[in-house]
């Protein structure tokens, strides 16, 4: 609902003629995509299933073009496939190719986070501060969906501070990627709800970002790509398949 009144709200600003301005057009398509991928990395959005693009329009509360911009630059990113004629599949979850790509994710993130921590502004090194003092704060008590949330920022974060657009597009998709495995791992793995792993390791870099500690923050990357390989150990053999690929049919009946 929230999501739906931002997006109202941008629409009806125009430029003029009672349309909107193109820089308001361009927001309302990122809303929908970021509303589209919250949904893939919560899995309300389950890997594997089929639905129609009028499906996703009720679900996200979001008109044709805007979806339809979304699907297809998720499309690009192998999160959603579109077949012609038989509507959209939610692309199943492989965790041997997600598995493999944590090697290149490793490198490019070496990459980023050394940029961020060279060329991170004040402003930048606030935030970072900022978003420390909060994690903190709540490690004890953040839930897996404010965590997300956060997550995401941090992201987006040391991104502006590489300064390096390029960048954006590349790494977008494998941070949706491995948000929503580790989605799937702390909601899903037996035992494994607690978040303060994760948040010490992204505390790190948070740090070493507002230091300008480029060595330190590649440090902290590297050990927060360990950590996601240990997740895929634990699912390799401890998750259900089903939640990987909902179309598989179970081994036994009701």
């Amino acid at each position: 609902m929230a999501t739906r009144k931002r997006a109202l709200e941008v629409v009806r600003t125009d430029d003029g003629e009672g349309k909107p301005s193109r820089r308001n057009r361009l927001n309302f398509f990122e809303l929908a995509y970021q509303k589209i991928e919250e949904l893939l990395v919560h899995c309300e959005l389950k890997p594997g299933q089929f639905m129609t693009m009028l499906e996703l329009q009720h679900i996200t509360g979001f008109g044709r073009t805007p979806v339809h911009h979304a699907v297809n630059r998720l499309s690009a990113d192998t999160l959603i496939i579109i077949r012609p004629r038989h509507g959209l599949h939610i692309a199943p979850i492989d965790l041997a190719r997600e598995r493999m790509l944590l090697a290149l994710r490793r490198d490019m993130e070496r990459f980023v986070v050394r940029l961020a921590a060279d060329r991170a502004s004040l402003s930048h090194r606030n935030q970072a501060l900022h978003i420390e003092r909060l994690l903190r704060e709540r490690r004890a008590t953040l839930t897996l969906d404010e965590f997300n949330n956060i997550d995401r920022r941090i992201d987006a974060l040391v991104l502006e501070a590489a300064g390096e657009p390029f960048l954006v597009h590349t790494l977008r998709p494998l941070h949706t990627l491995y948000r929503r495995i580790g989605y799937i791992h702390h909601r899903f793995m037996p035992g494994q709800a607690e978040l303060a792993g994760t948040i010490d390791r992204h505390l790190a870099i948070l740090a070493a970002v507002a230091g300008r500690r480029a060595e330190d923050a590649v440090k902290a990357s590297d050990a927060l790509i360990d950590y996601m390989g240990e997740m895929f150990t634990g699912m390799e053999v401890g998750i259900d398949p089903r939640l990987l690929d909902c179309s598989i049919e179970p081994l036994l009946g009701p």
